[in-house]
């Protein structure tokens, strides 16, 4: 059974950073693509930032292009999204799963809140 655990998220205020580690479980970590979701409050699910199984092709969304940074640790089985230089419209829940740029499995993890504020 596939299941994907995230964590690191919080509260800070714009400009500041944070780390989010998602554990990735009960599939061939090394061989899956994998992708950072977010939604924010009343709005859909949308994608944030993808890495191929090699590590080689990376995607982001516009709007956090030159400030979220993914990778991935296949020792660890962890896919990880750097944020830096947060802004308040980054404020959502973040979610991981397998796949480029679409999600390959239907069932989500409880995500981890981000908020930005002043």
């Amino acid at each position: 059974q596939v299941q994907f655990v995230e964590s690191g998220g919080g509260s800070v205020q714009p400009g500041g950073s944070l780390r989010l580690s998602c554990a990735a479980s009960g599939l061939f970590f090394s061989t899956a693509a994998m992708s950072w979701y977010r939604q924010a409050p009343g709005k859909e699910r949308e994608l944030v930032a993808a890495i191929s199984s090699s590590g080689l092709s990376r995607y982001y969304a516009d709007s956090v292009k030159g400030r979220f940074i993914i990778s991935r640790d296949d020792d660890k089985n962890q896919v990880a999204l750097q944020m830096n230089s947060l802004k308040i419209e980054d404020t959502a829940v973040y979610y991981c799963n397998t796949g480029y740029k679409v999600p390959l499995y239907t069932r989500w993890g409880q995500g981890t809140q981000v908020t930005v504020s002043s």
